[in-house]
């Protein structure tokens, strides 16, 4: 069972990677296409791509690696830092999805440089999740500030930042 989800978790997440990695090709398509027929078909495998492909190999793999969680009790340091470049790496599917929906009526929404600033983001994203899963890092509690390792550290972190994190004063 376990060799089938991990199978089913490579294949789904190396999907999922090369469709962000290979999303950005197209927008530098965009401004190069003639309006009308040309440029809708363009916009409808662009969509395409993203919705029937990327979105369900993300869904797929973000699944398929949480149960893996739960059946290899994978509860360490260098696996937390895992789930942090997942969740980049998430947060670079929205922003594709947002770019997806958008860039076909504002030809302009993203420019050369927004264009490999989102092809090298999610690349070293990638990098790191490859780094974190084939070294896994031998990182002790050490390594995490000392603010994060005792209770009511975030608070105190984050009161200055966010109001609701601050300790509430008795008069």
């Amino acid at each position: 069972m376990i060799l089938w989800l991990k199978i089913l978790h490579i294949a789904t997440l190396s999907i999922w990677c090369a469709g962000l990695l290979g999303l950005p090709l197209l927008y530098a398509r965009r401004p190069l296409v003639a309006e009308g027929g040309p440029l809708f078909e363009l916009q409808a495998f662009t969509r395409f791509l993203f919705v029937t492909l990327v979105s369900p190999a993300a869904f797929l793999a973000i699944g398929s690696g949480t149960a893996l969680i739960f059946l290899r009790d994978t509860f360490t340091l260098w696996f937390a830092a895992k789930l942090l470049a997942v969740g980049v790496l998430a947060l670079l599917h929205l922003l594709n999805g947002y770019v997806v929906l958008h860039l076909f009526s504002n030809p302009h929404l993203l420019w050369r440089g927004a264009n490999a600033g989102l092809t090298g983001l999610t690349l070293l994203t990638i990098l790191a999740i490859l780094w974190l899963v084939l070294d896994k890092p031998a990182a002790g509690l050490d390594a995490v500030p000392e603010v994060l390792r005792r209770p009511g550290g975030l608070r105190d972190l984050l009161g200055g930042v966010v109001p609701s994190f601050s300790r509430a004063t008795t008069p």
